[in-house]
């Protein structure tokens, strides 16, 4: 995902891991599904850098900003107790927007990137390290739920396999009907050509993140994002990562983002931008059971008052994403979004995403022992970790400005 520069709209293509973490490219049926095949981004991960990613070089490795320490427990806007801290944000002084990427300019390696896939990310320059990563949920959750897994890259994934004890599943009725992808991936922020994907397919990469709806995108203009294109990819075995960059914090770090914040009522908006979410998804033939994955840039999230608007916002997508049948994803900066949720999962506050999709710039490759999650959260197959943004890639003779990310999580599922 690039950070703060495009949103355009994502899908994430996760390709098939070669060696650490290479495993057989085909789709594992899991109990009461049905047996599918595959076909056959970036420097120290940061978080709040999504799938609406731009053009970066391979040698062009960035890190993640440093994180604000939080500020206690953040009041619920809704009501309900949560007791959990505010958590950490990065701060993002002299911010840069830096092309289609959504990720931060300039941030040191291992760090958390501001922005996300969809351009909001890279407007925050000179960020200090500390990536976001996706999380691990419940133990054998998506797989007892009856997913189908796409196992093309186990690498380190086997060290959640089978989670711990007590772990908590999603509470999530539609994510037992995803389909999961467990390999590499990549998104931009303008949607690649069918014959840019054909030639990509000499690549390692098998997942695309793609920037599909929402305000806030980066890259709002997608000529290729059509019905048509998302079936072709699927049929050349990609699979798609639906990214939704909507209404941003009232604090967000990127100066791009800040026309687009949440309003005077973030509950109603949420619920608002949810149903435009879903909408926009069946539109392109991603049906029920497919993750959406809401890119929320990085924010202040030291900051009380904005960070309980940011929750309610947020929980309100979830429910109505989750009401409508699809499974709520996230996408934010390992040390702004992903550190407030997960302080309100050890909270127990409820209506929290299903899956989660952390950006840590570090080089490092893992969707386990990113230091904002517990091991237990979002485990196992429900994490993303987006590990270097803004990078140029040539494939195939094909060049394109991306982000890199290690995927084990739910995938769009596509109308025959």
């Amino acid at each position: 995902m690039f950070l703060s520069h495009l949103l355009g709209a994502s899908v994430l293509l996760a390709l098939a891991a070669p060696a650490a973490d290479a495993a057989p490219d085909v789709t594992t049926p899991l109990p009461g599904t049905q047996a599918g095949t595959a076909d056959g981004t970036q420097p120290a991960a940061q978080p709040g850098a999504g799938p609406d990613a731009g053009t970066a070089s391979v040698a062009d490795t960035r890190a993640d900003p440093p994180s604000r320490s939080g500020a206690g427990p953040v009041p619920d806007p809704d009501g309900s107790p949560t007791g959990s801290p505010a958590g950490t944000g990065e701060p993002q002084p002299g911010t840069a927007d830096t092309g289609p990427s959504e990720q931060p300019a300039g941030t040191a390696a291992g760090g958390t990137a501001a922005g996300g896939t969809d351009g909001g990310g890279a407007d925050a320059a000179g960020m200090g390290a500390a990536g976001m990563g996706a999380g691990e949920t419940g133990a054998g959750a998506a797989e007892a739920a009856g997913t189908r897994v796409d196992e093309t890259g186990a690498g380190d994934m086997g060290a959640h396999a089978t989670g711990a004890a007590g772990a908590v599943t999603p509470a999530s009725a539609a994510a037992a009907g995803t389909d999961r992808f467990d390999g590499w991936g990549f998104d931009t922020c303008v949607t690649p050509s069918l014959a840019t994907m054909r030639a990509w397919n000499s690549s390692k990469y098998r997942s695309i993140g793609v920037y599909y709806g929402g305000r806030g995108r980066g890259c709002p203009n997608q000529p290729e994002l059509t019905k048509s294109w998302v079936s072709s990819v699927y049929g050349m075995g990609w699979k798609v990562l639906p990214v939704f960059v909507g209404s941003q914090s009232p604090c967000v770090s990127a100066d791009s983002k800040r026309k687009v914040t949440i309003g005077s009522d973030p509950g109603g908006e949420g619920t608002d931008e949810a149903r435009d979410a879903v909408e926009r998804a069946k539109a392109l033939g991603m049906v029920a059971g497919s993750p959406l994955y809401l890119d929320m840039e990085a924010y202040a999230q030291d900051d009380r008052d904005c960070a309980a608007t940011t929750l309610s916002f947020i929980r309100s997508w979830d429910r109505e994403v989750e009401r409508l049948g699809y499974v709520s994803g996230f996408y934010s900066s390992a040390d702004s979004g992903v550190e407030q949720i997960g302080a309100e999962r050890r909270a127990g506050t409820s209506d929290l995403p299903s899956v989660m999709w952390f950006a840590r710039w570090n080089d490092k490759p893992s969707v386990t022992g990113e230091p904002s999650l517990r091991s237990q959260d979002w485990s196992p197959h429900l994490r993303i970790h987006q590990y270097a943004g803004d990078v140029k890639e040539e494939h195939g003779g094909e060049q394109l400005s991306i982000d890199r990310n290690r995927v084990d999580a739910p995938v769009a599922r596509i109308a025959d």
